[in-house]
């Protein structure tokens, strides 16, 4: 974020001047909405985050101040007073906590609920990852309420695998080879796909207990593992599996270092649930290929998106300690087995396997054809204006 907002002055020296229709930015460049109002260009908000979790913030002026209420407020353990439908979507202690941390350790010192709160204000329409069949209660309350600007839903700009296969590098090809090797001798929905992300900075002690969960549960595994944590501003640390945990789990489970085609994973038949950081991409993911989720939040909005998960019935989230945040190796299996072998988990497979039907590409489609829309007419009523 330091480095990003260095761009500040070269922007305003020479992109802007050139008059673009249009600029679209994310709330990094929270500096950006000014110099666009100052030059004239319209300029949109594309949230990558969902409307859900963009609600929960609340108003602009109120993501403004931010950093001044989160150690007194209560509002962020408690539904907001401005979300009128029925929502079970607030964070916990232990989260606030995190939240608190983080803005201490903010080498920018521009925090991002002040970023998403100037970025939102300045903008003349905000545009949102997300459809109406999955967040229509948020969409519409954003638009009427909260925000009083335009909110265009974008779709879900869903990934599709023969799009990805063919942008696939020749190392990455191998890589997806080797992978499908072993994922096509397992059964139909059989095998816990284990992806965290890579902003999601685990103890050695959280990654410890997480590898005995995963052991304990005597489930087949693909995890994509992270060996390097940042924490804070301090030097990166290797964060190690616990010892013999790959012997010991290697006839039923894989640990995969380095990069991995998520999509194709996702995509496979033996896949049946996701392990995953609740990240909105890896949810949409998911949900595109029909993924029973086992959510393990760790960062911000994540923790939004998983409260949303388990509105929806396609997820189960892993319990932790209210206000520690800890979390065991016994909560971990006996999450991952009630997903994957129970009848609870046979609901929640049905659940996602339905919701599958969201992502339909023509219908996102029409959301681009939209959007793509909403830009001429805006730019022609400003040529006539003129």
């Amino acid at each position: 974020m330091a480095a990003f907002d260095g761009l500040e002055v070269p922007f305003d020296d020479f992109p802007l001047s050139a008059s673009p229709y249009w600029i679209i930015c994310d709330f990094a460049p929270y500096w950006l909405p000014p110099l666009a109002l100052k030059y004239g260009i319209p300029c949109a908000y594309l949230s990558l985050f969902s409307a859900t979790s963009m609600a929960f913030f609340g108003p602009a002026a109120r993501m403004l101040g931010l950093p001044n209420k989160w150690e007194t407020s209560t509002d962020f353990t408690s539904v907001p007073k401005w979300i009128h439908y029925p929502s079970n979507v607030l964070l916990r202690k232990h989260e606030i906590q995190r939240i608190l941390h983080s803005i201490q350790e903010n080498a920018s010192k521009v925090v991002d609920g002040y970023r998403l709160g100037s970025a939102v204000q300045g903008c003349d329409a905000v545009f949102i990852r997300s459809c109406n069949k999955l967040e229509s209660n948020a969409l519409r309350l954003l638009e009427t309420e909260i925000y009083e600007k335009p909110i265009i839903p974008v779709g879900l700009l869903s990934p599709y695998v023969e799009e990805m296969e063919k942008s696939m590098d020749e190392e990455a090809k191998a890589k997806w080879a080797d992978i499908s090797e072993w994922l096509d001798r397992q059964k139909r929905e059989s095998v816990v796909y284990v992806a965290l992300g890579t902003e999601a900075c685990l103890t050695q002690e959280e990654i410890s207990e997480l590898a005995h969960g995963l052991e304990l549960s005597e489930l087949l595994f693909f995890w994509v593992f992270r060996k390097l944590s940042v924490l804070g501003d301090q030097d990166a640390i290797n964060i190690e599996l616990p010892g013999g945990f790959k012997e010991r789990t290697s006839d039923r489970g894989v640990v995969w270092e380095g990069w991995a085609p998520q999509v194709n994973i996702l995509d496979h038949p033996s896949v049946g649930g996701f392990l995953t950081h609740c990240g909105w991409n890896s949810i949409i993911e998911a949900l595109g290929f029909g993924r029973a989720l086992i959510l393990f939040p760790y960062l911000s909005e994540q923790w939004l998106n998983a409260r949303m998960m388990v509105s929806s019935n396609v997820g189960l989230e892993i319990p932790r300690d209210e206000h520690e945040g800890s979390f065991t190796s016994n909560s971990v299996a006996k999450s991952l087995k009630m997903v994957m072998v129970e009848e609870e988990g046979e609901h929640l497979m049905s659940n996602a396997r339905e919701i599958k039907r969201i992502g339909d590409r023509d219908l996102h489609d029409g959301y681009i054809d939209n959007l793509i829309q909403y830009l001429k007419n805006h730019t022609k009523l400003k040529e006539n204006q003129q």
